[in-house]
């Protein structure tokens, strides 16, 4: 009864601007929301992540805050904000969303007054200097676009900071006006009904010389304050951290117990592309041993795609000349220090590598997030620019604008995927929805597996070897519960012989479909498999 909720959900990740438009401008909006929410519903997921809803230039696709207190108007009202939220309540579904802490859009009137100068109340709440020359340890993030984390600001005369685009200023943290306007708006959400929030950012909220301005001590210090705030008024909700850092870097973010409740697992989710590439287990087996225990009341948050390009930070320079060898062979697949690619077209739309790499997803450590229209195999447009191409209209049936919206064409925010390969009018919620042996009908099934079993969510992980390296076998278990999942990572037929000794007398019941497979007894276990097959199994 005190298990987190957090621990055993699948989260859905989506985008306002993309998922349903309703009244019919061609962006997306609550109102489209609400309309598709039986649609979430069948799917099986329990919590949903919303991009960032507040008003915003749009410049780097509402992560550019001019406002947080308000919802962007192209996505309706607070009041539709309320209805959805109950109403996804109402069907067991939370709800989280974005809290941008680490800087503004230029635009908010934060920014504007402070640009007036020192004379500006609101002037100490960025980041200032009269030299360029501070702070040059710290890296940039933004390599395509960016040449230095310092921009000019004629009006002030001085230089403003900032880790990622220039229209973008850094907050300053050290000035505790900022920190406790963070709590203000922490609360304002909370208290509306959301269930949480994907803290944007994480790592570069402080800025010391001599340092990296990463990961600093202040930041740690700060967001124990907030965790604080939020244990002390709102029980049950959460703050989920984007901290892209090595796994020693990412443990601190947990502390023990009292900043985050939860942390993307960065460093997993390229080398899960690398083991299915290179067909070998060791990738994931590597990096999962090199993570270290955090509380029990955490978790992890894990993915294959989202909004963003697959990163490579995360990768020593040769995984990442590898992955760009693979991956992005035309030069126009690669961003920032990444690829934009959605998870379909990564592995060229490969049923098998997609239902392996999910099933691999949900017997992994942690809570799962899937990203919108991964379920049904949504593929991509990479010369949208930016990030645009993995962020395109939900595809939900052949009509008109895929069904999302009634609006012209031309009216849309963005193009629906026209590509032969991935053409709406053939990858679509409708026509899955009718086939029992679709994608979407696999997730859900997929999806229900997961929930019926808490070892898949809090469980222990353990990994057996067998000789061929090509099959990756790991056992969960938590309170008398196991579950052995067995992967093939190679596109041939595969058999491993597992010695699994300690477990004889147990008989396996594999998860997706029933089957029983004979007791294991104290010879090696064969098992079999097609190409990129799996075994969930349960022992009893």
């Amino acid at each position: 009864m005190n298990e987190p909720w957090y621990r055993n959900s699948v989260i859905y990740e989506l985008n306002i601007r993309a998922f349903m438009d309703e009244d019919g401008n061609g962006r997306g909006d609550f109102r489209g929301l609400i309309a598709r929410l039986d649609y979430l519903e069948s799917l099986g997921i329990d919590c949903i992540w919303l991009l960032p809803m507040y008003p915003s230039p749009g410049r780097d696709d509402g992560y550019d805050v001019a406002d947080y207190y308000s919802i962007n108007p192209e996505y309706g009202t607070l009041e539709d904000f309320r209805e959805f939220v109950d109403k996804a309540h109402a069907r067991g579904i939370r709800v989280i969303g974005e809290l941008v802490m680490n800087h503004t859009s230029e635009a908010h009137p934060w920014f504007q007054e402070a640009k007036k100068g020192p004379e500006s109340p609101f002037h100490d709440w960025y980041v200032w200097s009269d030299t360029p020359e501070r702070y040059r340890d710290a890296r940039i993030i933004f390599v395509d676009t960016e040449k230095s984390n310092w921009t000019w600001c004629e009006s002030c005369g001085k230089y403003y900071w900032h880790r990622f685009f220039s229209h973008q200023p850094d907050l300053n943290f050290d000035n505790p006006a900022v920190r406790d306007e963070m709590k203000n708006i922490v609360r304002f959400w909370l208290d509306l009904g959301l269930d949480g929030f994907r803290v944007d950012a994480v790592p570069y909220l402080f800025e010391r010389e001599g340092t990296n301005c990463e990961n600093l001590e202040e930041t740690h210090a700060f967001i124990r304050e907030l965790r604080a705030f939020i244990d002390a008024g709102y029980h049950g909700r959460i703050l989920l951290a984007e901290a892209n850092q090595w796994p020693e870097d990412l443990v601190p973010y947990f502390s023990s117990g009292d900043e985050f409740h939860m942390a993307y697992n960065f460093p997993v989710m390229p080398r899960m592309f690398m083991a299915i590439r290179q067909e070998h287990h060791g990738p994931i087996v590597d990096i999962m041993q090199r993570l270290p225990q955090i509380p029990e009341s955490c978790q992890w948050a894990t993915f294959l795609r989202n909004h963003d390009e697959l990163t490579l930070e995360m990768c020593t320079d040769a995984e990442r000349d590898y992955m760009y060898s693979v991956y992005a062979r035309d030069p126009q697949m690669k961003c920032n220090v990444g690829i934009r690619r959605r998870l379909a077209p990564l592995v060229e739309n490969d049923r098998r590598k997609i239902e392996l790499l999910h099933a691999m997803l949900f017997a992994l450590p942690g809570t799962p997030v899937l990203y919108y229209g991964d379920e049904i195999g949504m593929g991509d447009n990479i010369w949208l620019g930016d990030r645009n191409g993995v962020r395109t209209p939900m595809q939900w049936n052949d009509g008109r604008n895929a069904g999302f919206s009634r609006c012209a064409p031309s009216r849309l925010y963005a193009p629906v995927i026209m590509d032969p390969l991935y053409n709406f009018t053939a990858v679509n919620v409708e026509a899955q929805d009718a086939d029992p042996n679709s994608l979407l009908n696999f997730m859900r099934r997929l999806v229900r597996v997961r929930k019926q079993y808490p070892a898949f969510g809090a469980g222990t992980l353990r990994f057996f070897f067998a000789e061929n390296k090509r099959i990756m076998a790991l056992l969960r278990e938590r309170d008398g519960e196991r579950l052995l999942c067995v992967f093939n990572l190679a596109n041939s037929c595969q058999y491993a012989m597992l010695d699994l000794q300690e477990l004889a007398g147990c008989v396996p019941h594999e998860l997706m479909d029933g089957t029983v497979f004979p007791p294991i007894g104290d010879l090696p276990y064969l098992l079999t498999f097609g190409p990129h097959g799996f075994y969930l199994f349960r022992l009893e």
